[in-house]
């Protein structure tokens, strides 16, 4: 076999890139933890802010050669602030999971208790057992204790949580923090209804907004930091639709831990080209935010309807399916979640697999779960409304109900992406939302 020549490799990793946006052109992108973000955030990410080094604060960084990038992430923070109504944001974290470590390690040590939402409850790994390879048991040492859940109402359980911490109080096994949000994220949790009680046993509390940041900024979903938590943490490529990164949000009083842990304790440079397409994200999100937040729960809540209408079990149904981004439905009538998502993506459309009550009990996994989870932050983006969910749940019904051929639904889906091809909500259109841009 002879080897290709690195100038092959070279052009086919090309290819296969444009061959990537080629593809999500044609598809419907249904992945809750995923946007589009615009034109405008794509250029600042290939400015040449991404070759240079930062370190530290701005005014205190530790290299030179950062006069206008310290001018940036002062304004960053500014907005983070403002969007937020929040005391202090750290805006270096480069990712949503970073995020949580800058706050495990802030105000807890290893071998501390942390109460989270169980994973088939909705919870994220980055809140997980070291068993489970979690980032808090793995990487930071913490115990992991479970929230109660309410399967039905799709939330934690305020009166089962209650009588929880007052046992593990009395076994001496109380939590040093408690951990709100999570990655399948329906409804609001019940912040308000335990933060007073949760600081009474010296807990402090964070709110993990990866899933619904963009949803707290628009004023659509609620409100972590007036109803009780220490600490926000957040994702900032979800329905905060910009580049992939993180943002940790809080009071003056925890400043100085929050920005130690951040620098030297987690990051050395901090992706300064997403720090710069963050303070893009911003400012398109305190114009555009609301309007946009409010389309995105009317998209999820049609969307829901529609596929409740067409047969499937859509979970949440009693509370009104979803206040959120998310949808999520069991396929265990036609098959399992792995074998649907595969099926799905053969008609371009692209969703994942997901964990949901009751999974485990029943000896299902990660990789064949009873569930589908959907999000309808891109598909908002790209400027879609209610009357075209109706087509999205039916290209779905086709396939997994009706067990049409996808390949035979592939065309549609097509010529139905021909009329979404524009990044809506924001200042700047001259790209289309996958429109690839070479350099060379």
């Amino acid at each position: 076999m002879i080897k290709s020549s690195n100038r092959e490799s070279y052009n086919k990793v090309f290819t296969m890139l444009k061959d990537h946006n080629k593809l999500f052109e044609n598809s419907i992108p249904l992945i809750a933890s995923e946007n589009i973000p615009s034109p405008a955030v794509r250029e600042a990410i290939i400015s040449d802010f991404g070759n240079r080094y930062a370190e530290g604060w701005p005014g205190e960084r530790v290299y030179a050669g950062c006069v206008y990038i310290d001018k940036v992430e002062f304004e960053c923070m500014r907005l983070a602030k403002k969007i937020f109504k929040a005391e202090f944001a750290d805006v270096r974290p480069i990712s949503g999971v970073v995020a949580n470590l800058v706050v495990y390690s802030a105000f807890t040590n290893p071998g501390d208790i942390m109460l989270v939402p169980s994973i088939p409850a909705g919870g994220h790994i980055s809140h997980g057992k070291k068993e489970h390879s979690g980032t808090a048991g793995l990487v930071h040492g913490l115990e992991i204790e479970f929230y109660p859940f309410d399967a039905e109402e799709m939330t934690i359980d305020v009166d089962k949580t209650k009588k929880k911490i007052q046992d593990l109080k009395k076994a001496k096994h109380l939590p040093k923090m408690a951990m709100f949000g999570g990655s399948l994220f329906l409804f609001p949790h019940p912040v308000k209804e335990l933060s007073s009680f949760l600081k009474s046993y010296g807990m402090h509390i964070n709110y993990d907004a990866a899933h619904v940041a963009g949803l707290i900024a628009g004023g659509m979903f609620q409100d972590p930091l007036r109803e009780g938590t220490d600490t926000v943490t957040m994702s900032t490529h979800k329905t905060l639709f910009g580049p992939q990164g993180g943002l940790v949000l809080s009071f003056e009083k925890y400043a100085e831990a929050i920005k130690k842990a951040t620098f030297p304790g987690l990051t050395s440079n901090h992706h300064i080209h997403h720090m710069a397409a963050k303070a893009i994200t911003f400012a398109e999100v305190l114009e555009f935010g609301k309007d946009y937040a409010r389309q995105v729960i009317k998209n999820a809540k049609a969307l829901a309807e529609y596929l409740n209408g067409f047969g499937f079990k859509v979970l949440g149904e009693r509370r009104g399916f979803t206040k959120s981004h998310q949808i999520v439905f069991s396929v265990l009538d036609y098959s399992d979640g792995g074998k649907i998502e595969v099926e799905l993506e053969k008609a371009n459309i692209i969703v994942n697999r997901q964990l949901i009550p009751g999974d485990i009990r029943a000896g299902r996994n990660y990789f064949h779960p009873g569930g589908i989870r959907l999000g309808t932050s891109e598909i908002t983006r790209l400027g879609m409304r209610q009357a075209d969910m109706k087509d999205i749940a039916s290209f779905i019904k086709q396939i997994v109900i009706d067990k049409k051929d996808p390949k035979k639904i592939l065309s549609k889906i097509k010529s139905f992406r021909k009329d979404f091809q524009k990044v809506h909500y924001c200042f700047d259109k001259k790209l289309s939302a996958y429109e690839y841009v070479k350099l060379r």
